[in-house]
């Protein structure tokens, strides 16, 4: 049923007929604009001083901000944040993955 027949229009069950039946919600998607979302990113993330100094953090910050964006993400993403969760610093990560980003996917 849509929303706009919600309580204009005579509701029955399915299965047995009865008229007592209870509203279901399914789950919803907003969609974002792309300024929307990156708003909503500065709002999350109002600095980043001192991320440089903790890798977790910064893989937190990575996480969200990748959850943000509602786009997929190459598999290399997912390395490098596991990699920093577990406290690697972004150098080590560099030299332990010489070829991250050689095909232009984890490039700035």
């Amino acid at each position: 049923m849509t929303f706009s027949e919600y309580g204009n229009k005579p509701v029955h069950c399915v299965h047995c007929g009865s008229d007592k039946v209870r509203r279901r919600m399914t789950k919803i998607r907003v969609a974002k604009s792309e300024g929307s979302r990156l708003e909503s990113m500065a709002d999350n993330f109002p600095g980043f001083d001192g991320l440089d100094d903790d890798p977790k953090a910064l893989a937190q910050m990575m996480r969200k901000m990748g959850s943000e964006t509602g786009e997929s993400l190459p598999p290399e993403f997912d390395e490098v944040v596991d990699r920093l969760e577990a406290g690697q610093s972004p150098e080590e990560i560099e030299s332990a993955l010489p070829d991250l980003g050689a095909d232009g996917s984890m490039e700035d």
